[in-house]
């Protein structure tokens, strides 16, 4: 797991009891939930003001003998941080879905429902499983309903979770995904559930930022990153994707992307049948199965990035040439025996039958052409990616393929059964959680058991970074958390980063680092000192922002952007070519 970032609370006396157990301590802005008391969901629920609003800002978890079980939804009416203290060998807290009167078992954790909210979860362990061992489909672990939410999930693993970890149908969140572990999520039936983040369909939500950094996803069934709408920054860098039964992104309109420092293992082992080919699980127009794989824009995303531009005949120019893409110092290799059972697999069914299989490459053709064609698409980026070059993973990971025990039936004879049109009873995975009947005080295991196996040897891969750490996720060499997400929890320096892209047309990305609480404005000003737009102002906690700034109605030339929190001020200089 990931190491511990704990927020100071004065405990106040006064502490509610549940019948001989101790359940709730309150101080200051902090409430203290241990796992003797009331479910979860009914303390966090019913800590109301006469308002309606969360009685506490921060719901602290610190009982680790046992889980923190819930029966129902747990659905915040005001900002909400839930926070878990690690033990001193770095366990989480652990929450599971219990068991209703009915047999049933809820299949939502968090509904973050409601427009503007701000929800921080950290150092928490969510299990898919309930206390009977048993699971339910679908399964989400945090839903975002509501418009115009901010997300920020830290150093939090999902485990068999049969759904999806996180989904959204609310339209221009931020999502801030950050040192955490997506482990053994697969529904062994429906194969193309267990996303890590995706918009819950049929909902058509467009979105804001995504940042994903220093995360593990680690037999998932299905996607890592979903956006099929337009999403307007996606910062997708420093994580480790280790077997995948389907692709790793499908992103429909991205307007700015980073892709870096990446390691793809064993993903997207699943393929894309003839008879899935075209537009099963593909972008705007067919392209065959890839890692990376980008489509061009449609005017309905123009529409939303630039209603202006959208209008005029020549919109998909215009469009295509404003996106800034960056796919850099990547791995993406394929076990030999994943590679050699495709040849079988396609060896034994007629060639061009329904039942041949298309295997995936690193980009597809639609996809290269687009980073290739410097004139239409000026912003596209790829370089230092490393394709079949391969990581050396522990011995134990060859047991995911084939199964056996409790790595499940194997992703391969898993492959079998889904492509043969049968329903596996069982999933496949890495040392999958199991629950004894009758168990009391279950906990997961700890330490994670893939902890010294995901310590891959090869050099080359190791050095392979833009900087310095190694690629993928870097906790599993040096046990902490990346250094560079800590400030969005506490920040430890005033500071104003340089727009990307610069030169850019018209929209650019800025990055604001606050070390205190406080008034925050962020303004840009044109060459005579003029004030000519107002990107940000309020009171902003310590933490990292990210801005996506828009100057599609402003002549090309120098500007200036100011940052000012109290006595500290930054300026820098961005150019706008059209």
């Amino acid at each position: 797991m990931r190491s511990v970032f704990i927020a100071s609370v004065a405990i106040a006396m006064t502490v509610w009891f549940a019948p001989a157990r101790k359940a709730l301590a309150a101080g200051n802005d902090t409430l203290v939930v241990y796992a003797s008391g009331p479910y979860l969901d009914q303390a966090i629920n019913s800590d109301t003001t006469a308002s309606g609003q969360q009685a506490h800002g921060v719901y602290k978890l610190i009982s680790l003998d046992t889980t923190y079980v819930f029966l129902g939804q747990i659905t915040p009416r005001s900002n909400i941080t839930v926070l878990g203290v690690l033990g001193s060998d770095g366990r989480p807290p652990c929450i599971q879905p219990g068991v209703l009167s009915d047999g049933s078992i809820p299949g939502t954790l968090f509904n973050l429902n409601r427009n503007g909210l701000v929800a921080k979860f950290k150092n928490l362990f969510i299990e898919g499983l309930s206390t009977d061992g048993s699971f339910v489909h679908p399964a989400y672990g945090i839903v975002v309903s509501g418009d115009s939410v901010k997300l920020h999930v830290d150093n939090v693993i999902f485990s068999d979770v049969s759904g999806c970890a996180i989904v959204y149908t609310g339209n221009w969140g931020d999502y801030f995904i950050t040192n955490c572990d997506f482990r053994d999520n697969v529904d062994p039936i429906t194969w193309t559930d267990a996303s890590a983040l995706e918009p819950l369909w049929p909902a058509i939500a467009a979105v804001d930022t995504i940042v994903m950094n220093y995360n593990t996803f680690f037999c998932d069934n299905s996607a890592e990153l979903v956006a099929k709408y337009p999403v307007r920054y996606i910062d997708f860098s420093h994580n480790s994707v280790v077997f995948s039964f389907m692709q790793p992104f499908f992103i429909m309109a991205a307007e700015n992307a980073k892709m870096d420092n990446n390691l793809f293992y064993g993903a997207f082992v699943g393929g894309e049948l003839k008879s899935e080919y075209p537009w099963w699980d593909e972008e705007f127009t067919a392209a065959t199965p890839a890692i990376i794989s980008f489509d061009t824009m449609n005017v309905a995303s123009d529409k939303v990035f630039d209603p202006g531009d959208s209008t005029k005949s020549n919109w998909r120019v215009l469009a295509e040439a404003k996106r800034v893409v960056q796919v850099e110092n990547n791995d993406f290799y394929e076990p030999s025996a994943v590679t050699n059972f495709w040849t079988a697999w396609n060896d034994t069914v007629t060639a061009g039958s329904p039942d041949s299989l298309y295997t995936p490459s690193w980009m597809n053709a639609r996809t290269q052409q687009m980073f290739n064609d410097k004139t239409d698409w000026p912003g596209f980026t790829a370089s230092g990616n490393m394709i079949g070059v391969d990581p050396d993973y522990g011995s134990s990971f060859a047991n995911v393929l084939q199964g056996g025990g409790n790595y499940g039936v194997g992703l391969l004879p898993y492959f079998t059964l889904i492509r043969t049109h049968q329903s596996p009873t069982i999933g496949w995975g890495y040392q999958i959680q199991s629950i004894p009947t009758g168990t009391s005080n279950w906990i997961p295991y700890w330490p994670l058991p893939e902890a010294t196996d995901m310590q891959y040897t090869n050099a080359t891969v190791k050095n392979g970074s833009t900087d310095g750490k190694p690629l993928g996720d870097p906790y599993w060499f040096t046990g902490l958390t990346a250094v560079k997400q800590q400030p969005a929890q506490v920040a430890t320096k005033f500071n104003l980063s340089n727009n990307y892209p610069n030169p850019f047309n018209p929209s650019t990305v800025i990055k604001v680092t606050l070390s205190k609480a406080g008034m925050m404005r962020l303004k840009i000003y044109n060459v005579l000192g003029q004030l000519v737009k107002v990107v940000a102002q309020g009171d902003k906690a310590p933490g990292e922002y990210i801005y996506n700034v828009s100057m599609d109605n402003f002549a090309s030339g120098v500007y200036f952007y100011t940052l000012q929190q109290g006595a500290n001020v930054m300026t820098k200089k961005m150019m706008l070519i059209k």
